[in-house]
C-alpha cells in the first residue's frame, strides 16, 4: 500500500467522525466546511447542493430538536468501508445509529464521495439512507439524520 493511500484513508475516517461531532455539537460552520463547495448531500431522493443548502439541512434539524427535551443527540458510526480510486478520490459506505434522551432513535446508512479539494478530504457527495426509526421519535418525523 502506497503512503498517499493510507493518507486518504485516514483523511476519509477522520472526515466521517468530525461530521458526527460537530453535527451533535451544532456547530454547523465546521460541518459545512466538511463539504466541497459544489458538493451535493442526498437525504432520501432529496438533492441539497453546495454548502449554503447543505447547511438548511442542519438549521432545519437544529430547529426540530427544538420541541424535544432534553435537546442532545448522538451519532455513533461503525462499519466504515473506504474505497481509494486515486490520490485525490474515494468513496465508502459508513452505518450509523442516533441516539436520543429516549435511547435508539433512527439508524441508516452513508454513501459517501470523498475528495482532495485545495489540499484537504472533503465531501463531494453524501447520500444518507434512513433504514429505520423508533415508532413515535423524532427521526420518524424527520428526514435529516
Amino acid at each position: 500500500m502506497e503512503l498517499w493511500e493510507l493518507v486518504a484513508r485516514e483523511s476519509a475516517r477522520d472526515l466521517v467522525h468530525r461530521y458526527a461531532a460537530n453535527v451533535d455539537s451544532g456547530r454547523f460552520d465546521q460541518v459545512v466546511e466538511l463539504f466541497a463547495p459544489d458538493a451535493v448531500m442526498d437525504i432520501e431522493g432529496r438533492l441539497y447542493e453546495g454548502q449554503d443548502e447543505i447547511r438548511t439541512i442542519f438549521q432545519g434539524a437544529y430547529d426540530g430538536l427544538q420541541a424535544a427535551e432534553p435537546r442532545w443527540l448522538r451519532h455513533c458510526i461503525s462499519t466504515h468501508q473506504i474505497d481509494v480510486v486515486s490520490p485525490t478520490q474515494a468513496k465508502g459506505r459508513v452505518y450509523y445509529h442516533v441516539l436520543m434522551a429516549h435511547g435508539l432513535d433512527h439508524w441508516g446508512r452513508y454513501v459517501d464521495d470523498y475528495g482532495l479539494v485545495d489540499g484537504r478530504w472533503v465531501f463531494t457527495r453524501r447520500r444518507e439512507i434512513m433504514d429505520g426509526t423508533v415508532e413515535g421519535g423524532w427521526g420518524a418525523s424527520n428526514s435529516a439524520g
